[in-house]
């Protein structure tokens, strides 16, 4: 009978132990303009008590899917759209519910493409048509590689659809306009913002709102204005654990723990600094004058969900193929 208790308290000593040691660090990979949005977020959540490691990964948003598809060990990604996170669905990276295991389908904020030009706006930008006149250098991202570069597309052929009632044809030229006005297509965002602002190259960068102000805040706004579209694009920044790494890691509860502290009001307010929206009421109201009014359009109402976009817009040979590929 000792000898049977002995053995039982041995194997139940055994088996508080664990097999391996337990992670300590997670690695979050983000589209490449949220590089002060997470270092910010990451202070609030170590400031919160959290003792987890958040190493950061950060590059255009398609491109990061990309790279957890090849191998990026990311054990949560923080994307700038959701067909980004649709792929690492297809890949067997991400579960197939992830947009309900977060509020908000996922997206603890959100923003939409927005101007920035010079001091005085020389060219006097001031909507989506303008970007097509003669003379103007636009500068956006290559939606081929960018969630940002994407919005823009949608943002603006969404004005389009408005301004020229549905006639296709004026549609597509418009935008083939607009896209033969940018004289360099940059892989990401940043690197679009980095070419407007120290190669001064263009007389307008489209990117998200709060790119445009948090640019305008740290180079200064007697450099730059910013300039708010009559209407814009909804741009939902969404989030998902990646199981397929977090369950070889043994990480998800510090990944789920990191990404529900977004949705706090410590995570949103921290956003709401950052120019990022917010869905938490009384975050989004304690900071509502600095963010202008905007009427913004979503996926669903202009274009029938991000299914539809893919198969009409960005696949091979579609929509945005005709005003790209001719140039």
């Amino acid at each position: 009978m000792n000898k049977f208790l002995a053995t039982a308290v041995l194997a139940l000593g055994l088996g508080a132990v664990p097999a391996f040691a337990q992670p300590t660090d997670i690695l979050n990979a983000s589209y490449d303009i949220a590089r002060e949005l997470f270092e910010a977020e990451n202070a609030a959540y170590a400031a919160s008590g959290a003792t987890v490691t958040i190493n950061q990964s950060h590059a255009g948003s398609s491109a990061q899917a990309r790279a957890v598809l090849e191998g990026l060990a990311a054990d949560v990604v923080t994307f700038n759209q959701v067909t980004d996170i649709d792929k690492l669905v297809e890949g067997g990276f991400v579960s197939a519910d992830w947009a309900t295991q977060f509020p908000n389908n996922a997206a603890p904020f959100y923003s939409f493409p927005a101007f920035l030009v010079r001091a005085g706006n020389p060219k006097g930008i001031k909507d989506w048509g303008d970007l097509a006149a003669d003379g103007v250098q636009v500068i956006f991202p290559n939606p081929k590689t960018s969630g940002n570069g994407r919005y823009t597309y949608l943002a603006a052929r969404a004005w389009a659809n408005e301004e020229y009632a549905g006639d296709e044809a004026q549609v597509e030229a418009f935008l083939t306009k607009l896209f033969n006005n940018v004289p360099v297509f940059e892989t990401g965002g940043r690197a679009a913002t980095t070419a407007f602002t120290e190669r001064q190259l263009g007389d307008v960068l489209v990117t998200f709102e709060a790119e445009v102000l948090g640019v305008r805040k740290q180079l200064g706004a007697d450099k730059y204005d910013a300039v708010i579209p009559s209407v814009s694009f909804l741009s939902e920044f969404p989030v998902a654990i990646v199981d397929k790494v977090v369950d070889s890691r043994g990480s998800r509860d510090l990944a789920k723990a990191y990404l529900d502290f977004l949705f706090t009001p410590e995570g949103q307010e921290v956003a709401a600094a950052n120019f990022h929206r917010v869905n938490d009421e009384a975050v989004a109201a304690a900071h509502a004058a600095d963010f202008p009014e905007v009427r913004l359009v979503s996926v669903e109402d202009a274009y029938g969900g991000w299914a539809k976009v893919s198969e009409e817009h960005f696949a091979d040979g579609g929509l945005l193929d005709k005003v790209f590929l001719n140039q």
